[in-house]
């Protein structure tokens, strides 16, 4: 006997069933041998920038470029320029839309860039919010108006880009509040929409339309052969090269999906496979409307079991969401996603590998938001591969933003859940009744007090209920301490308190037996670790980057497991703590070992065994703020850093805050063969530097404030080598010695590109002579220095400011930027760089000091790329120094140039304001120091107050055609 509730289960299941065989024929798939292990996907260094390439979309970048370089004609109505692509040819507007945001162009023309995801995105405050952000002026309260206030005071007067990507809205009321700050502040900002709707772009009132088609079809072979066949000759494989094209010809034209079959061909190159796939997979294009999900379904059904439930834990990110590669890779760890995968591998390695597999099929792509910072790449899904991903996950994975809190479904496994003051509580309770949650990232809404407050009430009700808990996120949260009930979650992995204001760890966490990573950067309150801390045996990540930890707790050594340790602090009086680090062997990627001052005895040093710890590829070795010792002291600390020699795999290296009196004998290229990297700071020794010049590998070298260096000698270069010094260096930094008067230059250098010398007041002479490579010359405050500047025939920038002796023997005709500053450098220096720099783009005069400078005339003509001119001077009072104002001739072709008449008779301020009728010049400001008062005459054209106390003083003849650019002056 069966009950009608168990043979409706069945049914269900056999409909289930049905669906799914049917699925599998339309797809034309078959029972595979393989055992579920796909072939292996190329890595992810192939192809991670290949969607900077762009196939027949040259003319629409450029017409995109014109128009936002060009001179704005509208009165009331920021210029917007919509580019419009169907869903498969969508995502071509975003890859255009990105080779124009990073457009070299762009980048230095355009003071003000912002990029914002706006796909699913309807409120104001949070997309005001991320514009702000985007612009890097940080939100000041959750207030739209406030809000909306102090984007327009941030743009008001600026050259500013605004990418609004993936515009989905049709509410003509929403979309006009958004552009409200725009369309009432700058004239001079224009802003690029990319959307599937050509409805939105008419409601946005675009000023331009650009409507993408399909491509050509030469554009559509040359694409998928770049996928497809990637690094092989096409014309080698005649059979394989027919089938294409029929592909080609089936995609339609549209880059998304020649871009995907290309991809999904490379894996399996051969020809029974191709005409398989063209036979079957091609049967799920629709002719119109392109829709992509079939086939990156098909993408996602030739991965393995252990990576399709990687990828669909990816459901949980928000569309636009930017994550990091390591972030990602714990979070399935957190998850037991990488654990019993068959495989001789660790987990990170495991992770690291589907991590690479995802971008080499573009469910990953590379952000074009947040490029790489200190060695750190941002990923972002396309906004199909989410919508993707949130069809496999089901409802296993939820998002709570807004007002979308309803009843939760009990399978409910991850949630992702925005909290605010108005429904914080609401939401927490519903969140409350799914007790089989597994993963639960808090984010918080508003600022400061605005914020929802974590509170130990609050804390103790969701560890109470929520015991199966495997992940928890409280990033960035109103949370300063943390209740003892967090002993209940024993199957936690992965806890992040980061940026929070908690004070101290309660001893019961502890009792997380199960916590593989811990996450407290930032957490500037906090200043010690639990006593406890070491029962934490499956720790593995341990971020304390930005605390305040005063050090470290007795017995971590027992932590064995750890691999990321951010840092590592000894305590006053607990030199023999170092030590600890001897069992810590799996330690990689970044560690600093802060408080070595407290490290006396080199035998402490010597155990921590850092030459063992062939994993670390960055060590920060920091003595902190120093008291005066005595000279036995000071000599302890060689044989301290003598024995914390790493090892050999090093890549970078930072030793700060030194007072021994001589460089450990490893300081060598032979102890250090890999070492790219290397800055010595703050070391008050009176020594000649290592020979450094025989480091192979070594790109980027900073000295800086070693005051104890007087000469920098042959020792430098290396012992009696042959070898040509620096061979492979790009980077070299002297900056803040107060000693150093001499350096003894050498042949070498031969990759030189970057010389920065700063605040060296005593040096005298001598710079190298020959830098074939050097691009960019930086020498400022070094009013003793007498030498001509390097010969370089690629050099493009050059920054001298106070150093007035400094001799340029012959003028490089490849500058772009020149800042100049002193009176004598200006007087012997400008007037040959202008009637020689025919390529020159931006030019900064500052005269502050200088009594003898007279300003009689500026000669522009020979400038015609000059795009950015800044001049600054300072007068006592221009009565007094009865100076007149340069007479500026022209600023390149087709420009016309208004006189400024001078008066001294009102406090030396002129009646008229300076006006500049320009085509080329994309800004110019003049900085006039300091100025008692505006006389009414000036006051009558001023259109708007500046930042700090500056006036733009503007003609009435505001509106002219190719744009009055005026001067800046003090009140």
């Amino acid at each position: 006997f069966i009950n009608r509730g168990f043979e409706a289960r069945i049914e269900a299941l056999i409909h289930k069933i049905e669906f799914l065989a049917e699925k599998k024929d339309r797809l034309g798939l078959q029972a595979s041998n393989e055992g579920g292990v796909t072939r292996k996907i190329l890595p992810a260094a192939f192809w991670v920038d290949d969607d900077y390439v762009i196939y027949g979309r040259e003319h629409e970048k450029e017409e995109i470029i014109e128009f936002l370089l060009s001179d704005s004609d509208g009165e009331n109505q920021v210029p917007i320029i919509s580019i419009v692509g169907l869903i498969g040819i969508g995502k071509s507007t975003t890859t255009l839309a990105r080779l124009v945001y990073n457009d070299h162009k762009m980048m230095e023309q355009v003071e003000l860039k912002a990029w914002v995801h706006d796909s699913e995105s309807y409120d104001l405050v949070d997309l005001t919010i991320s514009i702000l952000r985007s612009f890097c002026s940080p939100p000041k309260c959750k207030d739209l108006e406030t809000l909306q206030r102090q984007l327009q005071r941030m743009i008001t007067g600026k050259k500013y880009l605004l990418v609004l990507d993936c515009v989905c809205s049709r509410d003509e009321e929403f979309l006009e509040k958004l552009l409200f700050p725009f369309n009432h502040g700058s004239s001079q900002g224009k802003i690029v929409v990319t959307t599937h709707d050509k409805e939105v772009a008419s409601i946005m009132r675009s000023t331009r339309l650009l409507d993408l088609k399909q491509l050509e079809e030469s554009d559509c072979c040359s694409l998928f052969v770049s996928r497809a066949f990637h690094e092989r000759n096409a014309s080698q494989y005649p059979n394989l090269e027919i089938i294409g094209k029929k592909v080609v010809d089936k995609c339609g034209g549209s880059p998304l999906t020649l871009t995907e079959m290309g991809n999904l061909l490379r894996r399996k190159f051969s020809k029974c496979e191709w005409a398989k796939i063209m036979e079957t997979d091609l049967q799920c294009l629709t002719d119109v409307g392109f829709n992509m999900i079939p086939i990156l379904r098909m993408k996602y059904l030739n991965l393995s079991s252990n990576l399709k439930h990687c990828f669909a834990y990816c459901s949980i990110f928000p569309k636009g969401y930017e994550f990091e590669k390591g972030e990602l890779i714990k979070l399935w760890m957190a998850e037991g996603l990488l654990k019993c995968c068959g495989r001789d591998k660790s987990e990170e390695e495991l992770g690291n590998e589907f991590f690479d597999d995802l971008v080499s099929i573009s469910f990953f792509q590379r952000s074009v938001t947040m490029p790489s910072w200190a060695g750190k790449y941002y990923f972002i899904m396309h906004d199909l591969v989410n919508d993707l991903a949130k069809s496999v996950s089901g409802a296993f994975r939820l998002r709570l933003a807004g007002d979308n809190v309803h009843d939760i479904p009990k399978r409910t496994r991850h949630i992702w859940c925005c909290l605010d003051l108005e429904d914080g509580h609401r939401k927490l309770n519903q969140i409350l009744k799914i007790k089989g949650l597994h993963n639960l990232m808090v984010e918080a809404h508003g600022y400061g007090d605005q914020r929802f407050k974590i509170a130990t009430n609050v804390q103790h009700n969701l560890f109470s209920r929520l015991k199966y808990l495997r992940m928890l996120s409280f990033y960035g949260c109103n949370l300063s301490e943390l209740a003892d009930e967090i002993s209940n979650l024993k199957l936690l992995r992965y806890l992040d308190l980061s940026y929070t204001e908690i004070t101290s760890l309660t001893n019961s966490i502890c009792m997380l037996y199960n916590l593989h990573t811990l996450l407290l950067e930032e957490c500037f309150k906090l200043t010690e670790l639990p006593s406890d801390f070491c029962k934490l045996v499956n720790l593995r990540h341990l971020n304390l980057k930005g605390t305040n930890i005063k050090k470290m707790p007795t017995k971590i050594r027992g932590l064995n497991n750890l691999e990321m340790l951010t840092n590592f602090v000894v305590g006053e009086q607990c030199g023999i703590d170092i030590k600890q680090l001897a069992e810590l062997n799996y330690l990689q990627g970044r560690l600093q070992i802060s408080g070595l001052k407290n490290v006396i005895d080199p035998a402490h040093a010597m155990a921590a065994n850092l030459k063992d710890k062939k994993h670390l590829e960055e060590l920060s070795m920091s003595y902190d703020e120093w008291r005066e010792m005595d000279a036995s002291v000071t000599k302890a600390h060689v044989y301290v850093l003598e024995a914390l020699q790493p090892n050999r795999n090093l890549m970078r290296l930072t030793i700060k805050d030194y007072r021994g009196s001589s460089f450990p004998d490893w300081l060598e290229d032979h102890h250090l063969p890999n070492l790219v990297s290397l800055e010595l700071l703050g070391c008050k020794l009176r020594s000649q530097l290592p020979p450094l010049g025989q480091f192979t590998s070594l790109k980027n070298l900073c000295i800086s404030g070693c005051d104890g260096i007087e000469i920098i000698g042959t020792k430098f270069y290396g012992y009696n080598s042959s070898n040509v010094p620096f061979r492979s260096l790009e980077t070299l930094r002297f900056e803040h010695m107060s000693e150093l008067t001499e350096w003894l230059c050498l042949e070498g250098f031969p990759l030189l590109q970057e010389l920065c010398i700063k605040h060296c007041p005593k040096l005298k002479s001598d710079l190298p002579q020959h830098l074939p490579s050097l691009q960019k010359l930086e020498i400022i405050d070094c009013q003793e220095l007498e030498a001509s500047i390097p010969k370089a025939d690629n050099i493009s920038e050059l920054e001298l400011k106070r150093c007035d002796d400094i001799l340029i023997n012959e003028i490089p005709s490849s500058l772009k930027r020149v800042i100049l500053c002193g009176t004598r450098v200006i007087r012997s220096l400008l007037e040959r760089i202008l009637l020689k720099s025919a390529f020159l783009e931006e030019l900064e005069v500052e005269d502050f000091f200088g009594p003898n400078l007279e300003w009689s005339s500026l000669d522009l003509r020979c400038c015609n790329s000059l795009c950015t001119l800044t001049i600054t001077v300072a007068f006592q009072s221009m009565q007094s120094q009865n100076r007149k104002m340069p007479q500026i001739d022209g600023f390149g072709r087709g420009v016309g140039f208004v006189p400024t008449q001078f008066s001294e008779t009102i406090q030396g301020a002129p009646h008229s304001p300076i006006c500049l009728y320009l085509s080329n010049i994309i800004k110019f400001s003049f900085k006039c120091h300091p100025f008692s008062f505006v006389p009414d005459e000036w006051r009558d054209h001023c259109c708007h107050t500046q930042p700090e106390g500056c006036v733009a003083v503007c003609s009435t003849t505001t509106k002219l055609k190719h744009g009055l650019i005026v001067g800046y002056f003090n009140v």
